[in-house]
């Protein structure tokens, strides 16, 4: 038998399975009407359990695990199918459809807005990019950035999440534990470091250089080259350059950006030291209050699932199953409690589609706690 051959039997069985994958998928409505009229879960843990031991043993040994896959993956589409049907709680829903209503349909140009650092940080960088011309109120840490918005201090506040190169910020996906806000738009910034200095240092003087972990991260293999230097951490990397600049001596050094070499008259010693040149930080504006603006196509959930086997694949298969498209995930440890874990999803889904309302409407069902942080569009 040739390829064609081959092909065209492959395509006449795919045809009867579609068949009959359609046939199964009408089944499953007939078992939604029975569990809405007997009060059942959509979900039956041991009924499918059962199904799948079946399944291994119905195929040859070395097909077995390709089975149970395709059959895992069967059950959760019919389990979307038939959650289509099902009485949800619409609470999540509703809101969105609310904030979609009451949000004026052009992101503002003026707004007061809270940012970590001091003038020049990378999170003024992109509040300027976000806003026509904000009235920035710095703060001296993350948290006190989420208290500010929090306490209705300022309308937003611009905060870093992940970096292209040195991943998440992972103190920042700890704070969104305990504080309560709504992302209402994100924005990627390029970020080249600079080393800085007064006027007049050398490379070959330098004893000390200042940035923020992150920015030093990411600076690794030129740090790396540099002998006898000592490098400490700060709060931000304008920060750190203004320590320099505030200092006047001529062994200390900076990691910042361009704008800071201005802003605080210093001299660049090399630039774009980072690892890699195409290095991007992700930030996010973030509300007290829920605002979706138009084009919203990107989704944040803060979701801690049930500790048992199979919860993280089952939620992820949902969205497979909806052709919604998973962007990001991140988990993170709750401090108070053992070794469970808060999970934060970007998902990538028209806040206007069915897909995305039929899965606001089903989380409450996956997981053991939910939280909606937002729907918007990034600046890029």
């Amino acid at each position: 038998m040739d390829l064609k051959e081959c092909r065209e039997q492959i395509d006449r069985i795919d045809t009867e399975i579609l068949r009959l994958f359609s046939e199964r998928m009408e089944v499953t409505k007939d078992v939604a009407k029975y569990k809405i009229e007997n009060g059942m879960p959509v979900l039956d843990s041991s009924r499918e359990r059962q199904k799948l031991i079946s399944v291994s043993e119905k195929v040859a040994p070395e097909l077995s695990n390709y089975a149970v896959s395709l059959y895992s993956l069967m059950m959760e589409l019919s389990r979307a199918n038939q959650n289509r049907m099902m009485p949800h709680d619409t609470t999540i829903a509703d809101t969105i459809d609310n904030a979609l209503r009451n949000t004026h349909p052009v992101f503002p140009d003026h707004a007061l807005v809270a940012c970590q650092g001091v003038e020049g940080a990378y999170s003024q960088i992109a509040c300027d990019k976000l806003f026509g011309l904000a009235n920035i109120s710095y703060c001296a840490t993350f948290e006190d950035v989420f208290n500010a918005i929090e306490n209705g201090l300022c309308q937003y506040g611009v905060i870093p999440v992940e970096n292209s190169t040195a991943g998440s910020v992972n103190q920042v996906y700890d704070l969104m534990i305990n504080h309560h806000f709504n992302i209402v738009r994100s924005v990627r910034i390029k970020v080249d470091h600079n080393l800085v200095v007064n006027e007049g240092a050398r490379l070959e003087d330098i004893r000390e250089i200042y940035s923020h972990p992150q920015a030093i991260s990411q600076c690794s293999m030129f740090l790396s080259k540099l002998s006898g230097v000592k490098v400490t951490p700060v709060a931000n990397t304008a920060v750190a350059a203004k320590m320099v600049a505030d200092s006047g001596r001529k062994d200390v050094a900076a990691l910042s950006s361009e704008a800071c070499i201005r802003l605080y008259n210093l001299q660049c010693l090399k630039r774009s030291v980072q690892d890699m040149g195409n290095n991007f930080t992700r930030f996010i504006c973030i509300s007290k209050d829920l605002e979706i603006y138009p084009g919203a196509d990107r989704t944040s959930l803060m979701i801690v699932l049930p500790h048992q086997q199979g919860s993280l694949y089952r939620i992820i298969n949902r969205f497979n199953a909806l052709g919604i498209n998973m962007v990001k995930l991140e988990s993170r440890p709750m401090p108070d409690r053992n070794f469970e874990f808060m999970f934060y999803f970007d998902i990538s889904a028209s806040v206007y589609s069915d897909s995305f309302r039929q899965l606001m409407c089903e989380l409450n069902e996956l997981a053991d706690e939910f939280a909606y942080l937002g729907s918007y569009s990034e600046v890029v």
